[in-house]
């Protein structure tokens, strides 16, 4: 588990809570956790990339992700598995060295595949009887920080990340 050297995540479900909201012109909403975004800052401030893989192909996610500076980023995805290792060949990555968090059927393959996975409280039972974490809250309550902090605390790593955050934000501190 120490090994893990990218982060991949599901979006509807886990960053969300999997509901599609439509205004009266029918624009496509979607709300976001925004503590979500520590878990990213959190990976960077380890030098561990964030992915997001996802079958929905929407522009809100693509702002999502460059608000947050996630460089890999694939919307309208059929196959995650064969997008997940393409990435990992990219990165000179094998999956087992990757964390994936997902929440329905068509993640299981990937969860599969991964050197750990996990799932919000509220996935299926059949997802999460695959993975190997239940995160404690439902999708689109922080799931993915969640995720982040749970394998920081299991590595003794989330004191030590805390502490860089302080550092380099010194003001903070004051």
């Amino acid at each position: 588990m120490e090994n893990i050297k990218l982060f991949i995540t599901d979006i509807d479900g886990v960053w969300t809570d999997g509901g599609m909201y439509y205004d009266q012109s029918g624009n496509e909403l979607k709300k976001f956790n925004t503590s979500d975004s520590a878990g990213v800052l959190f990976l960077k401030l380890l030098n561990i990339p964030t992915a997001i893989i996802t079958g929905e192909n929407t522009d809100i996610v693509k702002r999502r992700a460059e608000k947050l500076q996630i460089r890999h980023v694939f919307l309208g995805v059929k196959d995650k598995v064969a997008v997940a290792t393409d990435l990992c060949n990219r990165l000179n990555l094998d999956l087992t060295e990757v964390a994936y968090i997902g929440d329905d059927i068509n993640d299981l393959l990937l969860l599969g595949r991964v050197g750990l996975s996990a799932c919000p409280f509220n996935a299926p039972s059949y997802v999460k009887k695959r993975v190997d974490w239940i995160i404690p809250v439902r999708g689109g309550d922080g799931a993915f920080r969640q995720f982040v902090e749970r394998y920081l605390e299991r590595n003794n790593l989330l004191d030590e990340i805390v502490q860089r955050y302080l550092n380099q934000n010194s003001s903070f501190n004051q």
